[in-house]
């Protein structure tokens, strides 16, 4: 596989941001969205085997090759990119920390489906917006593919995404499909590519329709300067 970077840090966004947290970052992504704040994972990274990336975790996590899982210090793992479904070596990845004794979460795109993975994997799967020049690039079997244990995530940056997660989200009955429904405000490029979206903005677009979602923030990007990486 080629690997990016692994790395610990909190987690920054979904359910269980805050929690401590063991990265595994593949390399290579075939979308291009206009807000990416991971595009050095575009290209590059490190051959690892699936064996390479268990010992790596488990050094990370402060557990022994071999020990059971429970006994890591961090037991969560989360599989990202890039777009990590494109290897296929992420099922075999996945199955070994879950043999491990990890809890593991993928965060994908959902342009690829989600559905080869085990059932036991947390699937964080992104709608992509209008304003991402990605738009629909989104797998409809990722509806049937996810479940209550899943969350669906929708990154915002203008009144027009909004009002395009708000649709999606009620015609799809995503609250009814997946532990949390996320909208997320885009967050500015430190560079100054692309604005980004106040959350304030987004908080009182949520209010004023009620919608049965979490504003998700990405904690790291407060926690270091958002243009860090390895956090």
């Amino acid at each position: 596989m080629f690997i990016t970077e692994i790395f610990k840090s909190i987690q920054g966004e979904g359910t269980r941001a805050g929690l401590p947290c063991i990265f595994v970052r593949l390399t290579g992504c075939n979308l291009r969205c206009t807000w990416c704040d991971t595009a050095y994972a575009f290209h590059g990274g490190s051959k690892m085997s699936v064996s390479d990336i268990l010992q790596r975790v488990d050094e990370l996590a402060g557990r022994q090759t071999g020990e059971p899982g429970s006994s890591a210090k961090v037991p969560l793992v989360e599989l990202t990119g890039g777009e990590p479904l494109l290897q296929e070596e992420i099922y075999a990845l996945a199955d070994q920390l879950l043999a491990a004794g990890y809890t593991v979460m993928i965060e994908t795109s959902g342009e690829r489906y989600v559905g080869r993975l085990p059932r036991e994997v947390i699937k964080i799967v992104d709608v992509k917006c209008p304003d991402s020049s990605a738009a629909d690039t989104f797998d409809p079997r990722n509806l049937e593919a996810v479940d209550e244990k899943d969350e669906i995530k929708f990154v915002v940056s203008s009144r027009r995404d909004y009002e395009f997660a708000k649709d999606f989200t009620a015609e799809h009955k995503l609250a009814q499909r997946v532990r949390q429904v996320l909208f997320s405000p885009a967050f500015p490029d430190p560079a100054g590519k692309w604005a980004g979206l106040e959350p304030r903005t987004l908080v009182e677009w949520l209010l004023a329709d009620g919608l049965p979602v979490r504003l998700g923030l990405q904690l790291h990007k407060f926690v270091w300067d958002p243009a860090t990486k390895g956090v």
